[in-house]
């Protein structure tokens, strides 16, 4: 039988257990939902912003006839919004390629053509061409439009990568 000497106590071994590092708890979808929504909203509403500045000073400071001055608004604002997009609201999303540039555009073009086609039934249709009255239209328009562009944004252009999100 071996004899300790020394003052010391003899090493035991317990095994070792290795835990997994713990990772931050996923966010809940609803919220995660309503982040985006709220980030969709900061650039969608600048985007807004040079949408109505660009439309009243054509139409209302130059006199240009209101289609004109709706549709080339909404394509400033278009330019304009894709590096908000890109860049904030949907950064975390898959990186810029050709195809999401070109779904972008295809579906922003959409959306103008949706606001463009409801201002025409409002200004032109239904005669409200008043000019606080055709900036309501616009927004309305606007607001109906920027639905259907959210849904196809988060879908399509700038869709979740799965693998970044594990």
């Amino acid at each position: 039988m071996p004899v300790n000497l020394t003052d010391r106590r003899p090493v035991t071994t317990a095994p070792v257990r290795i835990t997994a590092i713990p990772r931050a708890p996923a966010r809940r979808p609803v919220a995660r939902v309503v982040l985006e929504v709220v980030k969709f909203a900061v650039v969608g509403g600048s985007g807004v912003l040079v949408n109505f500045l660009v439309f009243n000073l054509l139409l209302h400071g130059l006199g240009r006839p209101a289609m004109a001055a709706t549709v080339l608004a909404g394509g400033v604002a278009m330019g304009t919004n894709y590096l908000g997009f890109r860049y904030f609201a949907y950064r975390d999303r898959s990186s810029r390629t050709p195809r999401q540039i070109a779904l972008y555009f295809l579906f922003s073009g959409l959306g103008v053509v949706m606001e463009s086609g409801l201002f025409y039934a409002g200004y032109h249709g239904l005669g409200l061409d008043v000019p606080w009255v055709s900036n309501a239209v616009k927004a309305l328009s606007i607001v109906l439009a920027s639905t259907f562009r959210f849904l196809v944004y988060r879908t399509w252009v700038f869709p979740h990568d799965a693998r970044r999100a594990a």
